[in-house]
């Protein structure tokens, strides 16, 4: 997600008509699905920026090993824009020029798998990534069984904060609420992000909560607002707000603090919970080259793979033994690359400890209906009303 997971809501099609798909798929839809589909060699992909190497490096692997040509294209920059550009002719059975797409589990997501958007995957045919995939990888709540999606990456929402200017441990969602800290705060503007914070310092777990639950949190997050302690709700802007002091603690994404922060922020999962959100491989219905896209899909699940892409993106692979491979790989190599390559393979911000593990939760899954009540309540706040 190297943009908001939810920004450009107010974009997501409400009440658009699906082709008669269904989010539940059956063995049938399965067969029916991939009957009479062949390999064709080649295949496009459309992805966020910042998700593959500049000199393609795994694309390149992919083709030399299987002979299928691929055209890559950094065109998913929010997830709101992305589904309003291909609703319309996913809705009328039409092609969107891609056969693989990354898309961030969350409304937009969801929309399409209720709308029939997405082609049921043959998990038969990913093997690789039924053996290879971490366990909590698989079967997502926001995608029961891998029906429609299989991850990409994952990253972790939670704070960062500043050692220069925050002399104390900071372990709490309450800390961001702290008048101490006023004026010195950052929230994220995105409105799934936002509602899951104000969801944790309740003790709700946003993935169970109710329309009552996002009423209590928006009361608690507007008066964080209202009492001058948030400077400003951001993007992805927050990198050098914090980094710089602008902000002394903010809402975060753990693979930008690995990446792009100064040496003096640290970023913590906090006690009440962090958000974990993945961004994943789906086919379009209207894939004119979905077999390709399957292979390329369970391709990169060979551990072996993975490793380059791990290296280059910094955030959380869904193969546990990328790790194993990254230590080796540090234990073999000298100079700074040895420095580098120990640092990612030890980080609990790529590696994240089976604690922080347990402390994660997903946005919560919302119908059309819901989804209008959800905004209703959160959208504002960040906005100033």
């Amino acid at each position: 997600m190297m943009g908001a997971a939810g920004a450009g809501l107010a974009l997501s099609a409400c009440g658009v008509q699906g082709q008669g798909g269904k989010e539940k798929v059956s063995q049938t839809d399965v067969q029916e699905f991939w009957a009479g589909k062949a390999k064709k060699g080649s295949l496009n992909w459309a992805n966020w920026p910042g998700y593959m190497q500049d000199d393609r490096e795994t694309i390149k692997a992919f083709e030399k090993e299987t002979g299928i040509k691929v055209t890559y294209k950094e065109v998913i920059q929010e997830m709101g824009p992305w589904f309003g550009k291909i609703q319309a002719p996913l809705s009328a059975g039409q092609s969107i020029g891609f056969d693989l797409m990354v898309m961030t589990n969350g409304i937009q997501l969801e929309q399409c798998r209720q709308l029939g958007y997405l082609a049921p995957l043959d998990l038969a045919k990913l093997p690789n990534f039924q053996k290879n995939a971490g366990e909590s990888f698989k079967n997502p709540s926001y995608d029961p069984g891998n029906a429609h999606t299989i991850p990409y990456e994952s990253g972790v929402t939670g704070i960062a904060y500043n050692t220069k200017y925050v002399d104390e441990e900071i372990t709490s969602i309450a800390q961001l609420f702290d008048a101490k800290y006023k004026g010195k705060v950052g929230m994220m503007a995105d409105s799934q992000e936002l509602g899951n914070f104000g969801m944790f310092l309740l003790g709700v777990d946003p993935e169970k909560s109710t329309k009552a639950d996002w009423e209590k949190a928006a009361a608690k997050l507007r008066e964080q607002r209202d009492k001058g302690i948030v400077r400003k709700y951001y993007s992805q802007d927050y990198v050098d707000a914090v980094s710089k002091g602008d902000v002394w603690m903010t809402m975060a994404w753990s693979g930008d603090v690995y990446s792009l922060t100064s040496p003096d922020v640290k970023f913590v999962v906090p006690k009440e919970g962090g958000t974990i959100w993945t961004d994943n491989l789906c086919i379009p219905k209207t894939a004119e080259n979905p077999v390709d896209a399957l292979a390329l899909m369970d391709w990169l699940y060979v551990p072996e793979n993975n490793v380059p892409l791990t290296e280059f993106i910094n955030y959380m692979p869904p193969i546990p033994s990328t790790q194993e491979l990254l230590k080796q790989k540090a234990a073999a190599a000298t100079g700074d690359d040895k420095k580098d390559l120990t640092r990612l393979s030890t980080s609990p911000l790529i590696f994240p400890t089976q604690d922080d593990l347990a402390k994660l939760r997903h946005y919560r899954r919302l119908t059309q209906a819901e989804e209008a009540e959800y905004q209703k309540i959160f959208e504002p706040i960040a906005k100033g009303s």
